[in-house]
This record gives structure tokens, C-alpha cells and sequence, in this order.
């Protein structure tokens, strides 16, 4: 039962009963979710990720080796130091010159001393958010749907 409160002293209860199809649907859900969790995020993921490799192609020049847009990919789902579950986009490590694919796309984004920087992963985050949350809704939809 659910209490709702009109004006500053005078409780009024009301309860109402929600449709048995949702109840079970709902049921299942919790039953599901760490199931459907990591497919959501996996559908928002893809987005992202997608969104970075085309801002890291758009800024590399013509004489990149592509192992730097060959080693961009998607972690598996895991939890945070909070418990709450959560992908990453990044690169694979190490390159097979020995350095670091993390500290070249950082140069990349913001440059240094003799190079002007080339951001993609700011534009990308931006132009990937609505899109991504976009993708997880339609995800959760079709996944609570298959109930």
C-alpha cells in the first residue's frame, strides 16, 4: 500500500493494485538482472566505442600504422571498487613497440610541447551520450519484452 500526503496535516492512504502481467514481468526482471545489465551496457558501449574510432580515424594522419585504432576496444562488464557494473572503451596494451597506446592517444587528445592536440575522445563522449542512452533503453526494452 501506497501513503500519499495532501496538505501539511491530513494523511490520506490510497493502494492500488498494478496489472499481474507487470508484477511478473517485474519479478523477473530482479530475477534477470544480472543477465540483462551487462547487455545493456555492452548496447551502450558499442555506441561509444564506435563514436571514438571514428574520432580517432578522422585525426590520425596518413601515416599512422593503425595499431593505435586496431587495439581501441570494449572491456567485458565489471564491477567498480562500488559494486556497480560498468564497461570501458580504451586500448589493449602494450604496443608492439614497447610503448604505451594509453599515452599516445593522450598526446593525441591534448598534444605537447611541439604538437597542437587533436581531440577525439571529448567530441566523441559528447556526440555519443544521447546515442548510447538511446541504444541501453532500446536494449532494456527488448530484453524485459522477451519476459
Amino acid at each position: 500500500m501506497s501513503k500519499f500526503y495532501v496538505g501539511r496535516w491530513s494523511p490520506v492512504a490510497m493502494s492500488f493494485k498494478m496489472p499481474e502481467d507487470f508484477m511478473q514481468k517485474i519479478s523477473a526482471l530482479a530475477d534477470k538482472t544480472d543477465e540483462i545489465v551487462p547487455k545493456v551496457l555492452e548496447a551502450g558501449g558499442e555506441v561509444v566505442l564506435e563514436a571514438v574510432r571514428g574520432g580517432l580515424h578522422s585525426v590520425l594522419s596518413g601515416e599512422s600504422t593503425g595499431e593505435l585504432e586496431s587495439s581501441l576496444g570494449l572491456s567485458p562488464v565489471r564491477l567498480d571498487r562500488n559494486g556497480n557494473p560498468n564497461v570501458k572503451v580504451g586500448f589493449d596494451e602494450p604496443r608492439s613497440d614497447g610503448k604505451s597506446n594509453a599515452m599516445l592517444a593522450n598526446v593525441l587528445e591534448h598534444g605537447k610541447h611541439n604538437q597542437p592536440p587533436r581531440p577525439f575522445l571529448k567530441a566523441a563522449k559528447a556526440a555519443s551520450k544521447g546515442p548510447a542512452t538511446e541504444a541501453m533503453i532500446a536494449k532494456l526494452d527488448e530484453e524485459i519484452a522477451k519476459l
